[in-house]
């Protein structure tokens, strides 16, 4: 999930003065697309800048958490004025091509991503992925006291030690992995043990895990993995206090979740939005999200590159050694029995 920083009420002014949303950012020509963005900004900003550089084709973008702009876009249907949305996960583009939404992918873009972490149905392409992790402070708890099975937050001994971002996106593939290994009467009543172990402990986003963790204020919590990455060139190694480690090789806990963008079935731009969808998943665009830094051409993101054969420059675990449990996009699906299950645990 994207940091909104307190932002929310400010995003509503200037949705309010921002309308049509091309008065924001330039006018909304021929040679102009709108991006609802739901990705972090800085890796948004990059890819961007790049592409603008390289095509000519200008891009002005409205950035909010990627469910929000999910829905805005259903609600706004055939009216909606963006060309393209790119997310952190898939589910919020399934859902979107439930709704029938989303325009076909080049095929040839669609070739530049192996099948596996693209649309089943050709409506998105995938363009990086993140896996999930245990964030833990040694001065509170040791490696080997820490969970291997993410069945195991649910134990009493960790309760008061354990950190949750329900909230975030990025949670709910690791509860539908569990609803597919565990059935909805276990999941259910998961979800209510690792609500009450995590008590107080309680955040808005894996940022706040992530710097929680870090300064000692709590034990250990569930983020992706590019979150601990991305602290640690942002504060410096010298202050970091805190570690990762996975689950078990194939637990549920263990989840890969993939990125990606679509293209509007109403967008009047549908080449240069084609060409857009293209150079994401091109070597160029691969390896901005593969370089790591604060240059125009480096990302922050940490996530792994998957597409055009590109790999992470990163001190990564190595992508092709990750060991996720063995769920297709398909199976992650739109995330929704996650989201019911979780708001009837109280955790939403």
């Amino acid at each position: 999930m994207r940091r909104l920083a307190g932002a929310m009420a400010a995003a509503v002014a200037v949705l309010a003065v921002c309308v049509p949303l091309a008065a924001c950012g330039g006018a909304a020509g021929q040679d102009t697309l709108v991006l609802y963005n739901g990705q972090h900004e800085q890796t948004a900003e990059n890819l961007i800048a790049a592409f603008e550089k390289k095509t000519g084709i200008q891009v002005v973008t409205r950035d909010d958490d990627e469910d929000v702009l999910a829905d805005q876009i259903a609600t706004e249907g055939s009216n909606s004025p963006a060309d393209v949305i790119f997310t952190e996960n898939s589910p919020p583009l399934e859902a979107l091509q439930q709704k029938g939404l989303l325009a076909k992918v080049d095929p040839s873009t669609l070739a530049a991503t192996p099948s596996r972490f693209n649309s089943p149905e050709g409506d998105w392409v995938g363009v990086s992925a993140r896996v999930s992790v245990i964030i833990y402070n040694p001065s509170l708890i040791s490696a080997s006291q820490l969970p291997t099975h993410v069945s195991q937050l649910a134990d009493p001994q960790y309760s008061g030690k354990l950190a949750l971002a329900p909230q975030e996106t990025d949670f709910q593939p690791i509860v539908t992995a569990y609803l597919r290994q565990y059935g909805k009467a276990a999941t259910l009543t998961w979800l209510k043990r690792i609500y009450a172990n995590a008590g107080g402990h309680i955040y808005e986003a894996n940022e706040d895990i992530a710097d929680e963790v870090n300064r000692g204020a709590v034990a250990f919590g569930v983020i992706n993995q590019y979150y601990w990455y991305r602290m640690r060139a942002e504060i410096g190694a010298g202050n970091i206090h805190s570690k990762i480690t996975y689950f078990a090789p194939g637990d549920p806990g263990y989840v890969l979740d993939v990125s990606g963008a679509a293209i509007l079935k109403s967008s009047k731009h549908q080449a240069a939005a084609q060409k857009f969808l293209a150079f994401l998943v091109s070597k160029q665009g691969q390896e901005i999200i593969a370089s790591p830094g604060f240059g125009p051409n480096q990302s922050l993101s940490f996530e792994y590159p998957i597409a055009s054969g590109v790999t992470t420059k990163t001190g990564e675990t190595p992508f092709s050694q990750l060991q996720p449990y063995p769920i297709t996009i398909a199976e992650l699906g739109t995330g929704s029995e996650a989201l019911d299950l979780m708001r009837e645990a109280g955790l939403l």
